[in-house]
């Protein structure tokens, strides 16, 4: 039997990552067509040890007609660390780019905040409507960029990785953040399906992004060590990034 949740986790959270989750669902709701996805019973909420302390994760998953898994995901440590991840995989039908949040706490700090419109193209390069979109958004100066992951070409020139330093530059980050993701929604119900012979290279850089973005050993080796290698590579593999059919 699936564990029955309690009360949502998410009014625990640091006050940045429950800000950024009700605006993604906020704004998800303003501007698509949602329906539920059905995830397996086992992955909507999950509850483990992670050295020592008590691990939740909650998982809240939607559908739309350009979507095909809008996936929210937030998850505890104990009370010291807290993890926001969200990725919105479009159907093959429309060449549209990933967008993918992270946000991480650890004591109460945010130790990593990111945000992006990943290009799906060969050339990785985003559509010319989001460029334009992208460049004309106000500039924001953090006091602490960080740098890409070594694996981290999937990412586009526009993406926002920081460490925000206050109250101010979290929000910035919600900011420009929910800039990026409202720019996505607009742009996805005005575009049109691709031809079949597209379909397969958008599923292509869909499976480029997913593979790439399953060698984030942090996130795999906090999973193995709360529920083991077999579940954690399950996980990652059929709820995180799990590649399109």
């Amino acid at each position: 039997m699936p564990s029955v949740p309690p009360l949502s986790i998410r009014q625990q959270l640091h006050p940045l990552l429950h800000q950024w989750a009700e605006r993604i669902e906020a704004t998800w709701q303003r501007y698509l067509d949602l329906s539920p996805y059905q995830l397996p019973d086992e992955f909507g909420y999950i509850e483990g040890r992670l050295e020592g302390q008590k691990l939740i994760i909650e998982n809240r998953c939607y559908q739309t007609p350009q979507f095909r898994k809008l996936h929210l995901e937030i998850a505890r440590v104990g009370d010291r660390l807290d993890i926001l991840h969200c990725v919105m995989f479009p159907r093959p039908e429309y060449a549209l780019p990933m967008f993918g949040t992270d946000i991480v706490g650890a004591r109460g700090q945010i130790s990593a905040a990111i945000a992006d419109l990943s290009p799906i193209s060969q050339d990785r390069i985003l559509p010319s409507g989001y460029r334009a979109d992208l460049s004309a958004l106000p500039h924001s100066n953090f006091s602490q960029p960080r740098d890409l992951p070594n694996w981290g070409d999937i990412f586009s020139e526009f993406c926002l990785f920081v460490r925000p330093m206050d109250s101010e530059e979290e929000t910035m980050f919600l900011d420009r953040a929910g800039a990026f993701l409202a720019i996505h929604c607009q742009q996805a119900i005005a575009a049109h399906p691709v031809s079949v012979k597209e379909q397969s290279q958008v599923l292509a850089g869909q499976r480029y992004y997913c593979e790439k973005q399953q060698r984030n050993d942090k996130t795999r080796r906090v999973l193995e060590s709360a529920f083991g290698t077999e579940w954690a590579d399950r996980y990652m593999t059929t709820v995180l990034f799990d590649l399109p059919e």
